[in-house]
């Protein structure tokens, strides 16, 4: 949805048509009225583009708030996922903990079954002392005494027999206790682990995608952005084609004006050169009458009677001729060139840079017309001028002005106090940009021309 910034334009590439030589007062007005007609079609142009710029960046700010939706979605999701996990976590560690104390009593279970094989062991290893591994019950029921040892002797003989069951008995109990816990501790942590491992590539895939739509955001934010500033320079363009239709109304004024001056001055000369040409004419005619009478009255002397003729009138001396070349604007402040026209930084630099220590004065560097004077976000304080010279339309700015000391619309003349020389706008240091556009300025600058080449 990137778009390239459309080159709005106040082209006035104007060609007033003469004014220096003072056309007729109609040939200016429709000249200008021609110019203006395409100032307002341009100013139309740049209305429609910032409509099609808004309607694009409503579009983004819908793709943010369904962006914004996931993503918030997806954060809620991650969230309950860290939840599960760390209740996993926990899980985990009380199963350790169970796992501990099984250990201990598997540790128990294990002494006992060790001392119940080392009895078991010495009752096998008495058993076989004593005959191949079983009780001679007819030796000790032969060996009583009486009949009361006899009772005893069967009874004490039944209670180990007994015993030995018992013996038996819980050792297989304790052992089969031993594997059942160690299986069922190891099954329980081992689903622990699983479960907290799929939690675990669950938070990672919704991180991924958490991540995937952060860096879509950012494109949007991006985009967004982009579309502002090109807005924001549509309407400074907009603005300024505003300002230039009433400043080429005010130089249509201007023009008008100084086409009849000039063909007052004009008339009003013819008639001093016709009536100064009647005087000579006269004054010529009233030398040869009197010549005329002295030669009749004076026929003695001949050579009296050729009078000298009355000295021809001085010429006029000539207008002085308009300015020619390309030397027509006075330097706007003084100081030292600090950069010149051309690229820099990798881009156009579409001025010159004169920078000077303390507060240096600005001055408009050709009479004109004030087409703006404004605080722009990039140049600052800033004032655009338009020219009328030699019949050729210019624009000079004058941009990072501490100060604006005209304001927009105003008439100055050359040498006229913008400002002062400032660090305003997107500048780094205390200098003027100075700019000059044949023509008229718009936001490519196709029409700025190198200052130097015009600077007296």
């Amino acid at each position: 949805m990137k778009s390239k910034l459309i080159a709005t334009a106040l082209t006035l590439t104007l060609g007033f048509g003469g004014l220096a030589a003072a056309l007729p007062e109609t040939t200016v007005a429709a000249n200008l009225d021609e110019k203006l007609n395409d100032v307002k079609k341009k100013q139309s142009e740049n209305e429609q583009e910032l409509k099609e710029k808004e309607s694009e960046l409503a579009d983004v700010h819908e793709e943010q708030e369904d962006v914004h939706a996931d993503i918030e979605r997806l954060e809620n999701e991650i969230a309950e996922t860290d939840d599960q996990i760390s209740a996993k976590e926990n899980e985990i560690n009380k199963t350790n903990e169970e796992i501990d104390q099984l250990k201990e009593e598997i540790a128990v279970l294990e002494d006992r079954i060790a001392e119940r094989d080392k009895l078991l062991k010495d009752r096998v290893r008495s058993m076989q002392q004593n005959g191949g591994g079983t009780v001679d019950y007819m030796e000790v029921l032969l060996g009583s005494k009486d009949f009361g040892d006899l009772v005893e002797r069967v009874l004490a003989l039944n209670t180990i027999a007994d015993q030995d069951k018992k013996i038996l008995e819980e050792h297989k109990a304790d052992k089969l206790s031993v594997e059942e816990k160690k299986a069922e501790v190891e099954e329980k942590l081992a689903s622990l682990q699983d479960q907290k491992a799929e939690l675990e590539q669950l938070k990672k895939d919704l991180d991924a995608k958490k991540a995937e739509k952060d860096k879509l955001m950012e494109s949007l934010e991006e985009e967004e952005g982009e579309l502002h500033n090109h807005m924001m320079d549509l309407n400074e363009s907009a603005e300024l084609l505003q300002a230039q239709e009433k400043a080429v109304q005010q130089e249509i004024k201007r023009a008008e004006e100084e086409a009849r001056k000039a063909e007052e001055a004009r008339k009003a000369a013819a008639a001093k050169a016709a009536k100064e040409k009647a005087a000579k004419e006269k004054a010529a005619a009233e030398a040869a009458a009197a010549a005329k009478k002295a030669e009749k009255s004076s026929s003695s002397s001949e050579s009296s009677s050729n009078s000298a003729p009355a000295p021809a009138p001085e010429p006029e001396p000539a207008p002085a001729p308009a300015p020619t070349g390309s030397a027509i604007f006075n330097k706007p402040a003084a100081g030292p060139i600090t950069s010149g026209y051309g690229s820099r930084w990798g881009g156009m630099h579409e001025g010159i840079d004169i920078a000077r220590a303390g507060d240096t004065p600005v001055s408009a560097a050709a009479a004109g017309t004030v087409l703006k004077s404004y605080h722009s976000s990039s140049y600052g304080n800033v004032v655009f001028i338009t020219h009328s010279i030699n019949g050729q339309m210019y624009t000079t700015v004058y941009a990072h002005l501490k100060n604006r000391a005209v304001s927009t619309g105003q008439s100055v003349s050359a040498g006229t106090y913008l400002g002062t020389m400032g660090n305003t706008g997107r500048s780094t240091g205390k200098h003027l940009h100075f700019e000059i556009h044949k023509g008229g300025w718009n936001a490519s600058k196709s029409n700025s021309v190198n200052p130097m080449n015009y600077l007296r």
